[in-house]
């Protein structure tokens, strides 16, 4: 008998932390996801940009292929022109053109604070899926962007990043996540999930606890954008970065690290990277692979039985 289409709805800890998996057949699964943020640089279509590799980046924190994408836009009608709306809009088309998916169509709204983001259909073989509940015990972690956004557009907003530190950070946040997502599938992960506004520590923490490991970060192995400890010791850090750190903060043992550098391991990330788990034999080629694309790429911990801890050490 024929699965109803109840049973096809893969949903629930087997799925990414922002997406929902159809199947189709044996070979084909539906992956589906959205996501909006409003504007966290001034130059609209690199916003567009930022933004639309934002929406897409959970196909790949599955190992799946985007298809697909509508436009999901909220837009000031009395403030803001219908040309700046264009320039938005196009950079999204940028991305879009190069993951090779199309935009069909969309929806828009008048709001006072405006928005942009994609609605994105993907596909996926179901069995070299990766999952957020998919890590092992005895893996190394592997992390594909640096952290830092959220320390450095708060920097932005208010005026004291750099021209460099700005373009490191656009840099990063419009890179896609498609070339992580196939080296994770063909180094053998399972688990892996994108670091995005809940930070490192809630991403991989939910991971780690829906996987039944527990993780422990190696603080100087992980990788930050320019200028973002800096900025961080300078109070440049988002109000969300400390809603994160209380949601996790009794499941991380700080290792005697300080209150900053901890909260950069919650900071709130807009298109960040990739984590995930693979055999330690693997973790060097893995990043060495990830560099030769352009990626800053590290080991930054590895995981152990457990039920969902954090160590820094």
């Amino acid at each position: 008998m024929a699965p109803t289409p109840d049973e096809r709805l893969l949903v629930g800890t087997d799925t990414g932390d922002d997406a929902a998996v159809y199947l189709i057949d044996d070979n084909r699964a539906l992956v589906l996801t959205a996501d909006f943020i409003t504007p966290v640089i001034d130059d609209a279509r690199a916003w567009g940009r930022v933004a639309a590799a934002n929406s897409v980046s959970d196909i790949y924190a599955m190992g799946g292929r985007p298809l697909i994408a509508l436009n999901l836009v909220g837009w000031n009608v009395d403030e803001l022109s219908t040309e700046l709306l264009g320039d938005v809009m196009s950079g999204g088309n940028d991305i879009a053109h190069a993951a090779g998916f199309l935009v069909v169509g969309g929806h828009t709204i008048d709001d006072p604070e405006p928005k942009y983001g994609m609605c994105v259909v993907g596909e996926v073989h179901p069995d070299r899926m990766l999952t957020n509940a998919g890590l092992q015990p005895d893996q190394a972690l592997v992390l594909t962007k640096p952290l830092g956004v959220g320390v450095v557009t708060t920097a932005i907003k208010n005026g004291v990043a750099s021209s460099e530190v700005t373009a490191a950070a656009i840099e990063s946040m419009t890179r896609l996540n498609d070339d992580a997502s196939r080296v994770a599938v063909d180094a053998g992960a399972t688990g892996c999930t994108d670091v995005t506004g809940f930070g490192l520590l809630g991403h991989l923490g939910r991971m780690a606890l829906e996987s039944g490991v527990d993780v422990t970060l190696v603080v100087d192995d992980v990788p930050f954008l320019p200028g973002a400890k800096d900025l961080a010791a300078q109070g440049m850090i988002p109000g969300g970065t400390h809603r994160n750190l209380e949601w996790i903060e009794d499941r991380v043992d700080p290792g005697g690290h300080d209150d900053t550098t901890v909260l950069l391991f919650a900071d709130a990330q807009t298109s960040g990277g990739l984590i995930f788990g693979v055999d330690p034999d693997v973790a060097d080629g893995v990043v060495a692979d990830l560099v030769a694309t352009g990626h800053t790429a590290a080991v930054v911990g590895r995981t152990a039985a457990g039920d969902g801890a954090i160590t820094l050490v």
